[in-house]
């Protein structure tokens, strides 16, 4: 499992900020719609949830991919920083422990890939979903308040696919 860079947080936040500045839609139209404008960042936010329990994949071709996300991230956002602003390499941002997914939490993670990906050939929030898993990626294994959402998502899978297969531990 890759860790997690300063430049990696930096590039899932700032996946994020983009997202939410072109989803805005304005303290007016917000107040007047509430619903309606929450449920369009939904697919946004579900497929940060996805993204963040891909990362705790450890194996398998979807632990690979997300790695190697997290990996390519990293490096977009060491560079970005070094030339950019000056910043340094390599700085980890991760924390040390991880919640790991049971074999049940597996098996929902897979199910939710093939989800996800029929929901992005499908559906016209293909962009919003691909960034928003990217952005869950990368900001998954955090140790900041980014990565906070990682330990009761990691849990809810586990327990979710405890009670759908019926195997309790």
């Amino acid at each position: 499992m890759n860790i997690v860079t300063v430049g990696g947080v930096t590039v899932g936040l700032a996946i994020l900020i983009h997202h939410l500045t072109t989803w805005w839609p304005g303290a007016k139209k917000l107040t007047k719609d509430p619903a309606g404008h929450a449920a369009a960042l939904a697919p946004f936010l579900l497929a940060w949830a996805y993204g963040v329990l891909a990362i705790l994949t450890v194996g398998g071709l979807i632990g690979w991919i997300a790695d190697t996300t997290l990996w390519i991230s990293n490096w977009l956002g060491d560079v970005a920083l070094v030339w950019g602003v000056g910043g340094t390499t390599g700085t980890a941002a991760g924390r040390g422990n991880y919640l790991p997914l049971t074999q049940t939490g597996t098996a929902v993670v897979l199910l939710l890939t093939v989800l996800l990906l029929a929901a992005a050939k499908k559906s016209q929030y293909g962009s919003a979903l691909k960034s928003g898993a990217w952005c869950g990626i990368c900001l998954g294994t955090s140790a900041g308040v980014a990565g906070l959402a990682a330990v009761p998502l990691a849990q809810s899978a586990n327990w979710l696919g405890a009670n759908a297969y019926g195997i309790f531990a």
